[in-house]
């Protein structure tokens, strides 16, 4: 394929609108970020990130698992388009409400007497009742059109970057703080219904049939999904109660700079799904062909990364964070390399939805949260937050590595084998990675 043509390519175009949108967010988001961090201090940005993991706990359950079969829904019954997104819309609507008054009713007994930390809860969790709209999202991904959710997400972030920004200047409390994410949700869900009915989106609608048929094939994921997410948040949540929101805030600080460029890995898999899934409908040799080129791109690009942030974390912490965020050094040089195990994870999605054996991911999930508990458990009162990290990272290691056990996995362990000793991966045929056509 020649550069011309490579250009021109609609998946290359497409991870380009992602990739390009979510660089001019980071460019914009990442000094009032660590602004932010300087300003709330240890403490405060602490308990922010703790309020935060009850969302991302929850998260599962807020999209209903739903977001995991989207793409695949489009491509198989595209003249459904309207009913699916707009019963989506409604089931995660009403989730979402829930989920909201299962965290503020949790932490008002876990953190029971701590007002402002209830407070903060409440206000981080009010966002997740405008990221239902990234429904939309999916809509375009499926038309390879991702720039106008790139551009709606865009303006969100210059909105949420600015709310901050006055937030600093007039000196506001952590409560204020803790609201920017559900404004920087508002914002994009507004611009991607504008979007949307720009592009001439078919018209929302909702059926209890389509409900039944969306929760029926995505329930394996709600259970995997907050399985996944015990071990995502557990260690923010042990941290907290064994030793204090101080050491959560350098925990915090450790994980965010370490996944900060991650959004190349979301954008890369993002583009890629539509194409992997529609090989499946086509030619096996090619689906797995596919897969093994985008899981070698997630493991090496990965590492590398990880490398750096291992040589330089001590530079980075001081200049970015500041003095006072140092302890955070050690535990970023141990977080950073759990990205290339766990977006190895995100990639192997795909692969089980087009093999429906999406069921078996609950075995993955359920051993890895109690893994990771154990982990934490034991790891802590020795290490620390470095032992969360740690326990974080076997936790992400042994995710892969239980595929083996599982014989329907097993085929899916062998391509991820053969990515990490890239075999197969620069084979020059027709059939690569990118092959979606041209404009």
């Amino acid at each position: 394929m020649g550069l011309t043509s490579l250009l021109k390519n609609k998946t290359v175009k497409n991870a380009g609108w992602i990739i390009g949108g979510k660089i001019a967010y980071m460019a914009m988001s990442f000094i009032v970020g660590l602004l932010t961090a300087r300003y709330l201090g240890p403490s405060s940005y602490g308990l922010i990130s703790y309020a935060t993991a009850y969302v991302t706990f929850f998260h599962a359950f807020c999209t209903l698992g739903i977001t995991n079969i989207l793409v695949k829904k489009f491509v198989d019954s595209p003249d459904e388009e309207g009913v699916t997104i707009g019963t989506t819309l409604v089931l995660r609507g009403i989730s979402s409400l829930l989920s909201i008054g299962v965290i503020v009713g949790i932490v008002a007994i876990v953190d029971k007497g701590e007002n402002l930390t209830v407070l903060v809860a409440l206000l981080c969790s009010l966002g997740v009742m405008f990221q239902i709209f990234d429904t939309i999202n999916y809509w375009f991904q499926r038309r390879l059109k991702s720039k106008y959710s790139s551009l709606a997400s865009l303006v969100g972030y210059f909105v949420v970057s600015a709310y901050r920004v006055l937030l600093l200047i007039l000196n506001a409390s952590v409560e204020f703080f803790a609201l920017a994410t559900a404004v920087d949700y508002l914002v994009i869900a507004v611009f991607l219904i504008i979007a949307y009915k720009k592009n001439q989106g078919p018209k929302f609608s909702f059926s209890i049939k389509k409900a039944k048929e969306l929760l029926r094939e995505s329930s394996s994921f709600i259970l995997t999904g907050m399985m996944g997410a015990i071990y995502a948040v557990t260690d923010k949540f042990m941290l907290k109660q064994m030793i204090g929101e101080t050491v959560v805030g350098y925990y915090a600080v450790a994980v965010a700079l370490s996944t900060i460029w991650c959004f190349v890995l979301s954008a890369v898999i993002d583009s890629v799904v539509p194409s992997i899934m529609e090989a499946h409908n086509k030619e096996e040799e090619l689906f797995e062909k596919r897969c093994v080129q985008l899981y070698a791109i997630v493991f090496y690009l990965s590492l590398f990364v990880s490398l750096m942030f291992t040589i330089f974390s001590d530079l980075a912490i001081k200049i970015l964070y500041g003095k006072a965020y140092l302890p955070s050094s050690n535990i970023l040089k141990v977080v950073t390399w759990y990205t290339a195990f766990s977006y190895l994870g995100v990639a192997r999605n795909s692969w089980m939805v087009c093999k429906n054996v999406q069921k078996y991911s609950i075995i993955i999930y359920v051993t890895a949260a109690l893994a990771n508990i154990v982990g934490n458990y034991f790891l802590i009162p020795v290490l620390g937050a470095v032992g969360a990290g740690l326990a974080s990272l076997i936790t992400q290691i042994l995710t892969i590595l239980i595929a083996f056990f599982i014989k329907p996995l097993r085929r899916n362990f062998v391509l991820m084998c053969k990515a990490v000793i890239l075999k197969g991966v620069f084979e020059k045929k027709n059939q690569t990675i990118n092959t979606q056509g041209e404009n």
